[in-house]
C-alpha cells in the first residue's frame, strides 16, 4: 500500500496525496538551503578568521545583515523587490532556498568561526613544525578537527533551516504548510491535516539528525577522537 498514492482509507486517502507532494517541496527546499548555508558559513566562517581586515569585515557585514533582519522580510525582497530593480524574476523556490540559504550561512558562520577558534594551538603548532604552508595547515590539520565541533550545531541550524522552509509558502511555494492551508479551506478535517504536517516535520527532523550524527562519528574516527568523550569535554565533562 502507498502513503502517498490516495490507497489509505478516509480522510488520510483524500489528504496524504497533496501532503506527500508538498513534503517532497519541503525536502528540496531543505537540501537547497542546507547546501547554500553550508557553503556560505565556510566562506564566512573562514573570513571572519583572516589576518586581512578587509576580508573579516565583509564577513562581518554579511553577518550581521542577515542575522539582524527577518527571513521572511529578505525572502520577500528577493522574490517581489530584486525583479523590480534587475528587471530578472526568480523562481519562488530558488527565492526561497536564496533567502534560507543567505540567513542560515550568517548563523552557520559562527558555528564554523568558534570550531576552528577551538583546535588546540598545540595542533597549530605541530602543523608549523612540519613547515606546512597556511593552507595545508588549514586543510589537513584544522579543519578535520575543527568539523567535529562543527556538526552538532550545524545540526541544530538544519533543523532551524527545515522549520523555517514553512515561510517559502508565503511566496506561493506548495510546501507542506501550502498544501495544508488548501486542504483545510477545501473542507478537510483540520486537526488530522495539522497532525500530519507534524509527523511530517517530526520524520525529516529525524533523518537530518540520524545523518549528522552518522557524519559526526565519522568525522571523529577520521582524526582519532572518541564522540562521547569529546561531547563530555565540551559540556565540561571529565
Amino acid at each position: 500500500m502507498n502513503p502517498c498514492g490516495g490507497d489509505l482509507p478516509g480522510v488520510l486517502g483524500d489528504t496524504m496525496p497533496f501532503l506527500c507532494g508538498g513534503a517532497w517541496i519541503t525536502v528540496q527546499a531543505t537540501l537547497g538551503g542546507m547546501v547554500l548555508a553550508t557553503a556560505l558559513a565556510l566562506a564566512a566562517g573562514l573570513a571572519a578568521l583572516s589576518r586581512r581586515r578587509a576580508v573579516r569585515a565583509v564577513a562581518r557585514v554579511y553577518l550581521e545583515f542577515f542575522r539582524g533582519t527577518s527571513v521572511i522580510v529578505q525572502m520577500f525582497w528577493i522574490f517581489f523587490a530584486l525583479p523590480v530593480l534587475t528587471g530578472y524574476r526568480v523562481a519562488p523556490l530558488f527565492a526561497g532556498i536564496l533567502a534560507l540559504g543567505l540567513n542560515l550561512g550568517a548563523y552557520g558562520s559562527e558555528v564554523v568561526r568558534g570550531a576552528v577558534q577551538a583546535v588546540p594551538q598545540a595542533q597549530r603548532e605541530a602543523a608549523v613544525a612540519l613547515n606546512l604552508t597556511p593552507y595545508q595547515r588549514m586543510r589537513y590539520v584544522i579543519l578535520p578537527q575543527a568539523l567535529v565541533g562543527m556538526i552538532p550545531p550545524l545540526n541544530n541550524t538544519y533543523i532551524e533551516l527545515l522549520k523555517a522552509t514553512s515561510l517559502v509558502s508565503a511566496i506561493s511555494v506548495g510546501d507542506l504548510i501550502f498544501e495544508s492551508k488548501a486542504l483545510i479551506n477545501t473542507g478537510s478535517d483540520r486537526v488530522t491535516v495539522m497532525v500530519l504536517v507534524m509527523l511530517f516535520y517530526l520524520l525529516l527532523a529525524a533523518v537530518i539528525t540520524l545523518c549528522m550524527r552518522t557524519l559526526e562519528r565519522r568525522a571523529a574516527r577520521m582524526v582519532g577522537r572518541d564522540v562521547a568523550a569529546f561531547r563530555l569535554r565540551l559540556k565540561g565533562g571529565h
